[in-house]
């Protein structure tokens, strides 16, 4: 019995190892495309890699997305895969799959399904159901068309064993957000039907690792600008210094020479 296998039996109660046939193989793949339009695949892409940067010091959050999650101990075909997820408490750096809760010792704690024509009827109704029987802590649902869900963004809690709606409100800039407490962050439909992650302690949007790369390349490069222009203008100053001192010399020298002259008279 491995040490990861112990803990996960103490994280959940629901199982305990004896129960779990070891036999059994669990898929990593339904033969299902990640996402049925741009729309949908860019949503899910900001958000897995948005959250991936956030919370990359974090070694104890685990974010991913359409991943098979199998809930059911000894079941191999009853399971669901999750657009965007987020599981704290586990290992971040430990490389997945699937995910098969009894053995991961709990289910995501932040759960995103992103609308699409063929999905937001079974993200409505039948994965809202299972999702409260994996007891995920949060489950959200954003419509990047604005056809489906009204309002377009819908945030949930689990308070003992239902969903309630998360609050949400609509700033000045036609922003609906909403906070999610489990990852400390709030959740926005902009009016443009794009989502986006926001810290409100550091006022900063999160973004991608692209982005976050090409900011850092950019701050690398203004730095570096600056520095050449503080070393032009340093190389000026040491030449005006220079000049000046040359300058001084120079009239010294012309005085000594005057001096001499009326000495000699």
């Amino acid at each position: 019995m491995t040490a990861e296998r112990m803990s996960a039996a103490t994280k959940h109660p629901r199982y305990t190892l004896e129960e779990d046939d070891l036999s059994i193989v669990y898929p990593d793949s339904d033969g299902e495309p990640m996402a049925e339009d741009d729309a949908q695949l860019t949503t899910m892409i900001y958000a897995i890699s948005s959250l991936r940067v956030w919370f990359d010091h974090r070694e104890d959050i685990y974010v991913g997305g359409d991943m098979l999650m199998y809930y059911r101990i000894n079941d191999n075909e009853t399971r669901v895969a999750p657009d965007v997820f987020a599981v704290l408490g586990v290992a971040s750096r430990h490389q997945r799959r699937n995910w098969i809760v009894w053995r991961e010792g709990k289910a995501p704690d932040f759960v995103m399904e992103v609308a699409s024509g063929s999905t937001w009827r079974r993200d409505m109704r039948e994965k809202r159901d299972i999702y409260a029987e994996m007891e995920v802590t949060e489950y959200w649902r954003f419509d990047p068309s604005g056809s489906y869900f009204s309002p377009p963004l819908i945030g949930e809690r689990l308070v003992d064993g239902e969903y309630r709606q998360t609050t949400l409100e609509t700033d000045g800039d036609g922003v609906l957000r909403g906070h999610s407490e489990a990852l400390g962050l709030d959740i926005c439909a902009l009016p443009d039907g794009n989502l986006r992650l926001y810290d409100p302690e550091s006022r900063q949007w999160l973004q991608t690792h692209l982005e976050d790369r090409s900011e850092r390349l950019m701050a690398e490069a203004a730095r570096q600008e600056a520095e050449a222009a503080r070393q032009e203008a340093e190389a000026a100053r040491q030449e005006s210094e220079a000049a000046r001192i040359a300058a001084e010399e120079e009239n010294r020298r012309l005085r000594e020479q005057l001096r001499e002259l009326q000495s000699g008279q």
